[in-house]
């Protein structure tokens, strides 16, 4: 099995970890991020291979890339979701797609092998990565990096 396409919104933390990682390995990213280019930090830089929804709203890119998916993964140090994160999780329910929570309640090397698993289960040939922005946890992108780097290191 390829490693999955990673798909993402392109907001700052969980976002934008899983885009960083996925270029920095040679890993197809994409996603659908909102008109403008939208973000908590600005205008989300064109390295990202995003594509524009119609509307500069949120909650239509997250539906998107839910959509677009045949999986969701929510990363958050939090054990507990809440705002976009937690409408995330709803919109796979919604839309009947897998979706699987890893929280910091696990260190990356225990968190992976339970991705792994996930992955392999559904046949995920497209992930979307989602989770909590960086002004909310702003060390979710190293951890989101540390459990990818781990899944990389055992992929087969």
């Amino acid at each position: 099995m390829d490693f999955p396409t990673l798909i993402s919104g392109g907001q700052t933390g969980a976002d934008r970890a899983a885009l960083d990682w996925a270029i920095a390995n040679g890993i197809a990213h994409g996603g659908w991020c909102p008109c403008g280019r939208l973000a908590e930090d600005g205008e989300i830089d064109t390295r990202y291979h995003l594509r524009e929804t119609p509307e500069a709203d949120y909650l239509q890119r997250t539906e998107w890339n839910v959509k677009d998916s045949d999986a969701t993964l929510i990363i958050s140090l939090a054990p507990q979701l809440t705002g976009g994160s937690l409408a995330t999780m709803e919109l796979a329910a919604a839309h009947d797609k897998p979706c699987l929570h890893l929280s910091g309640l696990q260190d990356a090397p225990d968190n992976a092998p339970q991705l792994a698993g996930f992955l392999r289960k559904n046949e995920v040939k497209i992930l979307n990565v989602a989770g909590p922005r960086a002004s909310g946890e702003p060390e979710v992108a190293a951890f989101i990096q540390e459990i990818f780097n781990e899944l990389l290191a055992d992929w087969e």
